[in-house]
């Protein structure tokens, strides 16, 4: 911006008006921007790609979708699933290993520091080895960690000062696993994985922060527990079975509170589930193939969303390298309208910022992220051109 002195500006209005139009563009351009948090792969990824070396942190551009101000700002062993806290000043990320204390995997505890820099505040184990998913409840006061190795779910506390305390309690999925080839899977498909043993893969809570609901990508259930916001305490109640094979991966609650979708993993499939919010409840209604007609060959899906609309449901296939893009019909059931490439290799997580402009894509096997600019009105999917380079991306946070 041009510098202009008191005479300068004095001269006309309308000079007064362009330094002021000059002034408003700035601040804009300041503020209309937001923060992204990259968890990578620092050591043995699941694919065996580990180029990463922590979180890394980057300002987003909501004008053009593009990431710049590439930073590390956190050196921690494989943050492969990031969580933020309800107030904005903390971050937590789970450590996928297993050689933490008694053979588990870890949480880490950030503050958020001002420009976005983490300072660690605090490891616990995290319950059961090499955790794949966290996440907060809705009072920001216990954390959630799903134990892939382990197969088992943990409730950490979260004390206010924002450091974790042990698990308060630990739930363990046992003995029963579904069979190694997936029912229903794309013709010629060789997606077979995890059912060696039961494999904790998602926990979170519902909307109303009343139940939690965990997936079992070795058992092909998906659990229901009632929730104690006192205490942290988890009651079981129950668990659906899904067909053998499929691996249940992650979920996602739509904005109604009153529809659950679910991506297996080795099927790709998407599961529409009604939700009972007074009983933690999931009844499935329709399953849908989340890969387009006459497709063969390998693929796995790997993460779903929902636009912050409602209208569109996003899932994320590896191998194939899309995005799924679905239209919500008023009853609920998706639709499948489209796709379109991730320009990069295995999307194993997108993320959809707050106002549903843009989807960006990690890319793991090929070190990238990359944005897509979302057409609100069609749920369609279009690349802005920009390429974001990191190790290893596993997972990408917004935070505004």
């Amino acid at each position: 911006m041009n510098v202009y002195s008191r005479r300068d500006v004095l001269k006309s209005a309308g000079a007064f008006a362009l330094v002021n139009s000059a002034l408003s563009a700035t601040l804009a351009a300041a503020t209309n921007d937001m923060l992204a948090y990259v968890g990578t792969y620092s050591s043995g990824g699941s694919d065996g790609s580990s180029h990463g070396e922590g979180i890394y942190s980057f300002r987003v551009n909501l004008d053009t979708g593009e990431l710049t101000d590439r930073r590390l700002v956190a050196k921690t062993p494989n943050p492969s699933w990031i969580a933020i806290h309800p107030s904005k000043k903390f971050l937590y990320a789970i450590n996928e290993v297993a050689d933490f204390v008694g053979g588990t995997g870890s949480v880490s505890a950030f503050a958020i520091e001002p420009g976005g820099e983490l300072r660690l505040l605090n490891t616990v184990s995290s319950g059961g080895a090499g955790p794949a998913h966290m996440s907060l409840d809705a009072t920001g006061k216990f954390a959630f960690v799903a134990n892939y190795i382990g197969g088992s779910i943990a409730v950490l506390p979260v004390q206010a000062d924002g450091t974790l305390v042990e698990a308060v309690d630990v739930q363990r999925d046992l003995n029963m696993v579904g069979p190694a080839r997936p029912a229903n899977a794309p013709p010629g498909s060789f997606a077979i994985s995890g059912h060696d043993a039961p494999h904790a893969h998602m926990i979170a809570a519902d909307p109303a922060n009343k139940f939690v609901l965990a997936t079992d990508l070795g058992q092909d259930r998906l659990y229901s527990y009632a929730f104690d916001d006192s205490t942290g305490k988890l009651a079981p109640r129950g668990f659906l079975t899904l067909l053998g094979g499929v691996g249940p991966r992650h979920f996602a609650f739509h904005p109604n509170g009153r529809w659950v979708y679910l991506v297996t993993e080795e099927s790709s499939q998407i599961v529409f589930m009604n939700y009972d919010a007074s009983t933690g409840t999931p009844a499935i209604k329709h399953i849908h193939s989340a890969l387009p007609d006459g497709f063969e060959g390998t693929s796995f899906g790997s993460e779903i969303a929902i636009s912050p609309d409602g209208k569109f449901l996003y899932s994320a296939n590896r191998l194939h390298d899309t995005i799924s893009i679905f239209a919500i019909a008023d009853d609920g059931d998706p639709k499948f309208i489209g796709e379109a490439s991730t320009l990069g290799d295995y999307p194993r997580h997108f993320a959809i910022d707050a106002s549903g402009r843009f989807l960006f894509a990690c890319n793991q096997r090929s070190d990238s992220i990359t944005s897509f600019r979302i057409d609100r009105e069609t749920g369609k999917l279009s690349f802005t051109g920009k390429y974001t380079g990191v190790g290893s991306p596993a997972m990408i946070a917004l935070v505004r």
